[in-house]
């Protein structure tokens, strides 16, 4: 039976504290998902919100890179993990944390870029990309990097998959980005080994552009 989490504020200071950075795989010194390069390389750098930034992988490559990085967490210390991060990159000018709760804060201004790697809110996985996706501006981009729901890693992973309430398919998630106000660059499903990890990671990637 597969386990669920409340994904509040306690759960991912209790998860990121439990995140030893020396252990193989760590989520604390992992480098950038590798879809990031793939699907932003081409864009040109603006502003970007990264959604649910942990320890600041994305947000950091997007920096040194040329974006004006805002990164969001629930968890302070995933954030003091990042900025230490973002020093040692020499970015730190150019990457603003901000430790918050996604299902209730909300930026002042949309962004060219809105992004999100394995974000797991305590709100249904669909209705906050639902939400990140009001938070991009008109011709900019929206990044979904998410557990793909239904797949052998999910059903037999012993232990190393997400609970079913933080997967989700790729027609979920295409059906929600309304062809009058998107187009979709990117859907696809993808499976990847990391270093350290038994079960690969079977992903969901898509990448949509806003209509002016």
């Amino acid at each position: 039976m597969t386990e669920q989490h409340e994904f509040d504020k306690d759960y991912w200071e209790r998860h990121w504290q439990q995140a030893h950075p020396g252990r193989p795989g760590a989520m604390s010194t992992s480098p950038a998902h590798p879809y990031l390069a793939r699907e932003t390389g081409g864009l040109s750098p603006g502003s970007a919100l990264d959604a649910g930034c942990g320890a600041g992988a994305e947000a950091i490559w997007l920096a040194a890179h040329g974006w004006q990085v805002t990164a969001v967490d629930i968890a302070p210390v995933a954030l003091a993990r990042a900025a230490e991060r973002a020093a040692g990159s020499g970015v730190s000018e150019r990457v603003r944390w901000v430790a918050a709760d996604l299902t209730a804060w909300a930026p002042e201004t949309p962004f060219d870029l809105v992004t999100t790697h394995y974000a797991h809110p305590a709100m249904p996985q669909l209705a906050f990309y639902e939400r990140i996706a009001g938070w991009v501006a008109p011709g900019g981009t929206l990044l979904i990097v998410g557990h793909l729901h239904g797949s052998e890693a999910t059903e037999h992973g012993h232990g190393h998959h997400p609970p079913d309430a933080a997967s989700v398919t790729l027609a979920d998630i295409t059906a929600g980005l309304d062809g009058a106000s998107w187009e979709i660059v990117t859907a696809e499903e993808h499976r990847r080994s990391m270093p350290g990890r038994q079960a690969p990671l079977n992903d969901v990637v898509v990448r949509a552009t806003r209509r002016r």
